[in-house]
Formats: C-alpha cells, structure tokens, sequence
C-alpha cells in the first residue's frame, strides 16, 4: 500500500500564546526550529522510506520542512496548496475562544475575509489525490488545519471530532492509501 506522512510545523510564538495563526506569516521559536530538526533524526532513525517533503508557503512550515530536509538530505519543495486556512477575523484570536470553537463548525463561513473550509478542503483533498496517483512517497509539512483535513480524507469523521482534532507541533502521522481514486 501507498503511505503518505504528515506533519505539522515546530512550534511558534503564537502556539505558546494559544493564538490563531492561520495564513499569518509566524516565524518559528527556538524551540520549533529544535522540534524540527529533531524530526529529521527521527525520520533518519526509523528510516520512513520517504522521496520528497512537500510543504506550504508560509515560513514556519517552510523552515520545519528546511530543517528536516538538511538532516535527512531529501528533497523538498513548496507547495502552495497546503498552505493553512485563512481564518479572516480570527487570527490572532485565542484559539479556544468559544465563538471561533464554534464557527469552526461553519463550513462554508468565510469568517469575515478568510477562506471557507469547504474551498480549504477542496484544494487538500485535490492534492492527496494527485499525491494517490503519484509514484512517490512524500512527507508533507504543514498545518493543524491541514492535518484536519488530511485526516478526514483517510478517516471519517463526525463535525464534532473533525472542529477537535489536532496534532502536536512536528509530531508525525502515517496515512495509508487503501485504494486508487479515479480522475474524472
């Protein structure tokens, strides 16, 4: 079976103060550079039989996947469909704020500016299956609203479950293509 690897991005400023990011461009911590860097021995040690990363545009996942790809000598490249959500008038809000808690369950909200998670999801789920046709096996680098969406490609999913779930600053994920989706 085809795997696929996802991560998220080392932490930033804006993680430790609990904030909304989305499409603003937050550099990474000292720590988020080490998480990084860190990864990549992981990937060494485990030897995950990866051909490339893929990672957004914006510089915390740039400079994770940069970080990853000096330790474990693949290639990466940007890609700018996995770049994060634009929350609109969220960002920079406290991300467990009981209004954006709840308009995260608004799927076709554009948050005063921002992108709709349907346009989101449409982009990510156009890209994994390009990923499923591919002959590579690629790390992607990006974001927890990516990973949602990835995640939700693989596993269904309640509205509930997808508003809640998350991953860790470069923790890794492992994904399995169970079967070939056909292009119209």
């Amino acid at each position: 079976m085809k795997h696929l690897y996802f991560t998220r991005h080392g932490q930033t400023i804006w993680n430790v103060e609990k904030k909304i990011c989305g499409a603003t461009d937050i550099a990474l911590t000292d720590l988020g550079h080490q998480q990084a860097i860190e990864l990549g021995n992981t990937i060494l040690e485990q030897n995950l039989p990866i051909d490339e990363i893929l990672c957004s545009p914006l510089i915390r996942a740039s400079e994770t996947a940069r970080h990853i790809a000096e330790v474990t000598h693949l290639p990466m490249r940007i890609e700018p469909r996995l770049k994060e959500q634009n929350f609109g008038r969220y960002e920079s809000t406290a991300r467990n704020g009981a209004e954006f808690q709840e308009a995260k369950t608004h799927f076709i909200d554009h948050f005063d500016g921002g992108e709709t998670m349907l346009q989101m999801a449409q982009r990510i789920y156009n890209l994994l299956d390009d990923i499923c046709m591919d002959e590579k096996t690629y790390l992607l680098v990006a974001h927890n609203g990516i990973a949602r969406l990835v995640h939700s490609y693989f596993y269904d999913m309640s509205n509930e479950e997808y508003a809640q779930f998350g991953i860790r600053n470069c923790e890794i994920r492992t994904y399995e293509f169970r079967y070939t989706r056909k292009r119209h």
